[in-house]
């Protein structure tokens, strides 16, 4: 039967001596509070000898409270000392002594000039890694891919379909709402901007151009980056730290064929789909406030806009979409993938999914502008 636990404490001139002996354990943590409550708090000039050769039974509770003591005089500047250790006990207080946050945090120093170069090169070489991994997946895509068209049989129809419901027909809502309202936005800086020169009616001109070619695509991109991209790199990092993927290999299944080729396959085709209704409510919105804000009649709005505008812009906006679509599809894949085991890792990739999507996405879009610029288009 476990002897009660006990504390006596003396002094010794500025010395404290405490005594602890018996059961120090969780079967006695009231007692226990109310003993450590007990002892004499510090006082400038105190010193303290914490005497544990007499105790019983201890656990890590116990073993907490002893050194909660401790610790309180040292940190009130006072000299602590514990004595009288038995051997079967000193692991437990020394892994009791490094979980005190205070004992394992790593001692701060100034950030030096090496410190900084090793960090750059650490981000340069994770942007590699990353850049890596991107092609990495592109090309198991396309070897997916190939391999689809040699057995259609294994195209896996019924996913591809469900994920583009969830890419394209049930983003059309906010696909709308925001890019309606960019057009208006759009549409309310030409004309103020453009009025001052008299030439508010080009405005026009300029929101048809910039939707058409440019904004509608882009803004459309970085929408599903954010909606689809995201949901597709916590999807497959889920299934990963669950260990689905390892047990689709186990299976003799592709992971690449079977879960992540269905979902870029619908973001390609769910991208056009969404740029030509984003484009058309752009230009809705930017006609109402064209018409509301800069008296253009609906019927000088639709005469102006076939007068600035030809096949040639729809063209450039809607051949950008699929390759932007292709960007998002890849870096969320490839996130999803890079997911190690901890919920930490996965929001750390899903962050990074939509950030270097939107960031490839405007890098394509400025290199298309060049290339069309090139050849006239």
């Amino acid at each position: 039967m476990d002897i009660a636990p006990s504390i006596r404490s003396t002094f010794a001139g500025e010395r404290l001596e405490v005594v602890a002996s018996g059961a120090w354990t969780i079967d006695h943590v009231t007692d226990l509070e109310h003993l450590v409550g007990s002892v004499p708090p510090p006082a400038p000039g105190r010193r303290l000898t914490l005497d544990v050769h007499g105790l019983g039974a201890v656990d890590t509770l116990g073993a907490w409270m002893l050194d909660r003591l401790v610790r309180g005089y040292r940190a009130a500047g006072a000299d602590a000392q514990l004595v009288g250790l038995p051997a079967t006990y000193r692991k437990l207080f020394g892994y009791v002594q490094q979980s005190h946050p205070e004992s394992v945090a790593p001692p701060a120093r100034p950030v030096s000039f090496t410190d900084a170069v090793a960090a750059i090169g650490r981000g340069i070489a994770e942007s590699g890694s990353s850049l890596a991994s991107i092609v990495a997946m592109l090309g198991s895509l396309a070897i997916a891919l190939a391999n689809v068209a040699m057995r259609p049989r294994t195209f896996r129809l019924t996913s591809t379909v469900h994920h583009i419901d969830r890419v394209c027909w049930q983003a059309i809502p906010i696909v709308l709402l925001i890019t309606f309202l960019i057009g208006g936005i759009i549409a309310q800086q030409g004309i103020f901007q453009l009025r001052v020169f008299g030439a508010s009616d080009y405005a026009v001109d300029l929101l048809g151009i910039l939707v058409l070619r440019e904004i509608g695509v882009l803004i459309v991109a970085i929408m599903v980056a954010g909606r689809s991209g995201s949901s597709y790199t916590a999807e497959i990092g889920a299934m990963k730290m669950r260990e689905e993927i390892d047990a689709l290999r186990v299976m003799g299944l592709d992971p690449v064929e079977v879960l992540m080729l269905p979902r870029v396959l619908a973001i390609v085709v769910a991208l056009p789909i969404l740029t030509l209704f984003g484009t058309l409510s752009a230009l809705v919105g930017g006609g109402l406030v064209s018409w509301f804000y800069g008296d253009i009649s609906p019927a000088i709005f639709l005469a102006r806009l076939r007068e600035a505008i030809s096949t040639t812009h729809f063209e450039v906006g809607m051949i950008k979409a699929p390759f932007m679509a292709l960007i998002v599809g890849t870096v969320a894949c490839a996130e999803g993938a890079r997911v190690q085991g901890s919920v930490e890792s996965l929001g750390l990739q899903t962050t990074a999914s939509v950030v270097k999507a939107i960031f490839f996405v405007i890098v394509v879009d400025g290199l298309f502008a060049i290339f069309f610029a090139s050849i006239g288009m």
